[in-house]
């Protein structure tokens, strides 16, 4: 018997050729469930390095969706900001001068007679400073259709003519060349009364003066 015949096959069986049986240790269930956990835990650390690149990339948003809506809201709130400053050039409320540092000349360009001297009363009763009363001079003379027109200097629209505004409401502010601190105050078409004052009731409104004589010059 041959070496390599294997024991118990006898001579009759014989191993030829260049190939020789190998023998392989069958394999354990413990290797491959450790292969596969091994596997699951390299992917899962691919996954997690992923996600952390696109989460460094994008700005912490968790996706560049997320990155550009993130950068969308900070750029609208700080073009609200931006809006905000723009638009609060007035004077806060307690910077605005008090009624008797306000001087206002009034003046009726209405052909109603003693409309200015009234609104002029009222003013004073009011606090304000009362300056000039009379008719509107000829260029503003039955030509103020509107509640009334306030004049000043440049630098008093947002100040002193606010103050005054609110009193008059709907009254026109423009500013002219004057460099006195008065307010001119020309009565409109469409004057009614002054405008209540906080914490009053509004009064029932009054009758408006009867117009003056068409030839007739006196009509304050």
């Amino acid at each position: 018997m041959s070496m390599l015949t294997p024991p118990g096959m006898g001579g009759k069986y014989r191993v030829t050729g260049r190939r020789f049986p190998h023998m392989r240790r069958p394999r354990s269930p413990k290797r491959i469930v450790l292969a596969a956990v091994t596997a699951v835990a390299v992917l899962g650390l691919g996954g997690w390095g992923t996600l952390q690149l696109v989460d460094v990339f994008s700005g912490g948003g968790g996706s560049p969706q997320a990155a550009r809506k993130n950068g969308d809201c900070g750029r609208a709130a700080h073009g609200d900001h931006t809006d905000a400053r723009a638009a609060g050039h007035a004077a806060p409320r307690e910077q605005l001068p008090r009624p008797g540092d306000i001087t206002v000349n009034v003046y009726n360009a209405t052909p109603r007679s003693g409309l200015a001297k009234t609104t002029a009363d009222e003013l004073k009763q009011r606090g304000f400073r009362i300056g000039k009363v009379g008719n509107a001079p000829a260029p503003y003379d039955k030509n103020v259709n509107g509640t009334a027109l306030l004049l000043g200097a440049p630098e008093d629209t947002d100040t002193a003519m606010r103050v005054l505004q609110e009193q008059v409401e709907g009254a026109e502010v423009k500013a002219d060349v004057r460099k006195s601190e008065e307010i001119d105050l020309i009565i409109g078409a469409g004057f009614k009364e002054l405008a209540p004052q906080k914490g009053t009731s509004p009064r029932p409104a009054a009758s408006p003066p009867a117009a003056s004589p068409s030839g007739g010059a006196t009509k304050c």
